[in-house]
């Protein structure tokens, strides 16, 4: 009977498995197999047929600006990881290794700064942006995805240099080393994992962001890869849904591939991080 029992549970778990797996996939698949379908519309895009082309990859780079969005793009996103990379570990290695005052207020403020929906922002991030001559530039652009994802993000990587024990900072003082040394030499070859986290998910916001870059950019020159594609099906007359499917799945394909490429950092420094101070 209890045999019986765990087999039926077993059996369950699969199938409520099998069912998300589909949930999932479907629409992959969809846009999968209507990125090769021949035509235009919606319509055009079912699973019945066997119809394919390469028309619409074609027409990406021949007939429309996805080129230069996808590098307008790259560049943001590049950017984006690098500043943020660097700003964060230094902020963390200030609150993780270092005692000054009120550093335990500034890390409740920043903690409960987090708390409020990044939403509430957007009028005054506009406002602010269109006061300093920022709108429709990629500085003012950037400023916002710098600024925004230092808070959660210095909490997490300062969580994951306290589990580094301060004894390694005292041996390397004792052998003369300086401040920058142990940080460059000791806390950073140790915190990899957190770092490798830290620079994907920097790369990944302003790689598929739809929001700001629609408040912030005005220029078709300057558009993102989102909006790019995004302005082929705004229209209610538009039929470009397979140059959008197309379109979608090459801003997928680095994306998955860095993911896959470096999983095992991903999962162990998002764990990792979660230290209690």
């Amino acid at each position: 009977m209890n045999k019986l029992l765990r087999q039926t549970g077993t059996a369950i778990v699969y199938l409520f498995l099998i069912a998300n797996a589909i949930m999932v996939l479907s629409p992959v698949i969809w846009t999968v197999l209507a990125s090769f379908k021949p035509g235009s519309n919606l319509f055009s895009s079912s699973f019945t047929g066997f119809e394919f082309t390469l028309d619409h990859y074609r027409a990406l780079f021949t007939d429309t600006p996805y080129f230069m969005w996808y590098k307008n793009t790259l560049i943001l996103a590049t950017a984006n990881m690098l500043i943020s990379l660097f700003i964060v570990t230094l902020t963390a290695f200030i609150f993780s290794r270092y005692r000054f005052k009120a550093k335990r207020n500034v890390l409740m403020g920043v903690l409960v700064i987090q708390m409020f929906p990044a939403f509430l922002s957007m009028t005054a991030i506009y406002v602010l942006l269109s006061k300093l001559n920022l709108i429709d530039t990629y500085v003012g652009l950037l400023l916002v995805y710098v600024a925004g994802t230092l808070p959660f993000q210095t909490w997490l990587v300062k969580g994951f240099f306290d589990a580094i024990p301060t004894s390694l900072d005292e041996a390397a003082k004792i052998d003369g080393a300086g401040h920058l040394t142990i940080f460059f030499d000791i806390i950073l070859p140790l915190a990899k994992p957190i770092l490798v986290f830290i620079a994907l998910m920097t790369f990944t916001a302003p790689w598929m962001d739809f929001i700001l870059p629609t408040l912030i950019l005005r220029s078709e020159e300057k558009m993102t890869i989102a909006i790019g594609i995004f302005s082929w099906i705004q229209s209610g007359t538009a039929e470009n849904y397979t140059l959008f499917a197309a379109g979608s799945l090459l801003v997928a394909i680095p994306i998955t591939l860095l993911f896959v490429a470096t999983q095992k950092h991903i999962t162990t420094g998002l764990v990792s991080g979660a230290v209690k101070e």
